[in-house]
């Protein structure tokens, strides 16, 4: 297109939380470039990187506009996306890119209406934001007869960014997850199930700016092959947006059969749950992760009543994460489709938490009562065999 500075696809990539960092702004923008540089790596010829208080990616041409968006928009710390024009800060240079810009707009959409909105940073260009916002639009239905101004709901909005060195022409501000970039808050452990919950609790986490690796517990024979490749493949797609993730695999059936052999029935769910959490303790301290993250939500199921809780959080002393504590199922399957993992966590293959399961749960525990019961097993023993059982993999993204 005529008056086009860069001959290469241009994104502007705007940030939301981190513009509130103050002193700390500028770790957390490293962080965020690089990032995505690490998700683009994959392509040639990109460039990333801060101009003038915004982060740009260029990339070229023969490369998927759409694709790009799609990676950049998985990054945590990203608010919106737009791919631009960039043209010279000249308001005919501006206006004829506009015209040309808009009757692609109008070949591909078939849009009828239009607006402009115009925002200025230079504060020497000559013209105000709403006298460019009004001299594009004269020019934009000039040069497009089939347009007409719609200020209230239109078709399609027409952003002018009128910068010192060069002006920004684009129609969409594409969404992204927001939060903070990977890394910025420590490492955490989540304890991965092939359920539903778990990995909606690791995606939360993650966009907080937590390194995630997990812990999955499993109870072979009786948990299958295809109940592991189920978890592989949940790591899989978070890995889309948390990187490359370890997974820790522990067989837990030793201790799942001590416990049926000595300890009341209807114990049986809390006193498992409260040997993984150590188990997992053990992990974190050795992985160097600062706390637990679980998908328990309150209420749920019988483990995660208020008093099963307290008890579960008895076993460790080292802070338990629950994002999801005060979700309802809706919403966590509402946002396990948004990222992708519901359709793999609902395939019907067993987990170690459905191995043994009492008919009558209990739901009002006492701590008293459950470590009276645990006194009876060589707790200490049967962590350490379990722990020998660990075997770790790396999952990378695709």
């Amino acid at each position: 297109m005529e008056g086009v500075l860069e001959n290469k696809n241009t994104f502007v990539v705007r940030y939301g939380e981190l513009a509130l960092k103050g002193l700390n702004k500028p770790y957390f923008e490293r962080a965020l470039i690089e990032r995505i540089r690490n998700v683009l790596r994959k392509y040639d010829g990109i460039e990333v990187r801060r101009e003038g208080g915004l982060l740009l990616v260029r990339a070229p041409l023969d490369l998927s506009e759409s694709q790009i968006i799609d990676d950049i928009s998985k990054v945590f710390g990203v608010e919106s996306i737009s791919p631009v024009l960039e043209v010279k800060s000249d308001i005919d240079e501006i206006s004829n890119a506009s015209v040309e810009f808009m009757k692609d707009v109008i070949e591909k959409r078939g849009i009828k209406t239009f607006k402009v909105e115009a925002k200025r940073s230079d504060k020497n260009f000559p013209l105000t934001s709403p006298m460019i916002a009004r001299q594009i639009g004269a020019a934009v239905l000039k040069g497009c007869k089939v347009l007409k101004v719609d200020v209230h709901n239109p078709d399609c909005k027409l952003f002018i960014h009128v910068r010192r060195d060069k002006t920004f022409i684009y129609e969409h501000k594409i969404s992204a997850f927001g939060g903070l970039p990977l890394g910025t808050n420590g490492k955490g452990l989540v304890l991965l199930s092939g359920g539903i919950d778990s990995p909606v609790a690791a995606f939360l986490m993650a966009k907080r700016g937590m390194e995630i690796e997990s812990v999955h517990f499993h109870s072979y024979p009786y948990t299958s092959e295809r109940a592991w490749e189920k978890v592989k493949d949940l790591a899989g797609n978070l890995s889309t947006y948390c990187g490359s993730m370890k997974i820790h695999s522990v067989n837990i059936l030793p201790i799942q059969e001590e416990i049926l052999k000595n300890c009341p029935e209807d114990e049986l769910i809390l006193l498992v749950r409260r040997f993984m959490m150590k188990i997992a303790e053990r992990i974190a301290l050795s992985t160097k992760c600062l706390m637990l993250i679980t998908g328990e939500n309150l209420g749920q199921v019988a483990s995660q009543t208020a008093e099963s809780l307290v008890v579960t959080d008895n076993a460790v002393n080292i802070p338990v994460m629950r994002p999801l504590i005060g979700m309802d199922k809706s919403e966590i399957i509402d946002k396990a489709r948004e990222i992708g993992t519901y359709e793999t966590s609902i395939l019907p293959y067993e987990d170690c938490c459905t191995v043994f399961m009492p008919k009558h749960p209990k739901t009002k525990p006492k701590l008293e009562k459950i470590l009276e019961s645990e006194s009876l097993l060589d707790g200490d023993s049967l962590i350490e065999n379990a722990i020998k059982t660990k075997e770790t993999i790396t999952i990378f993204p695709e």
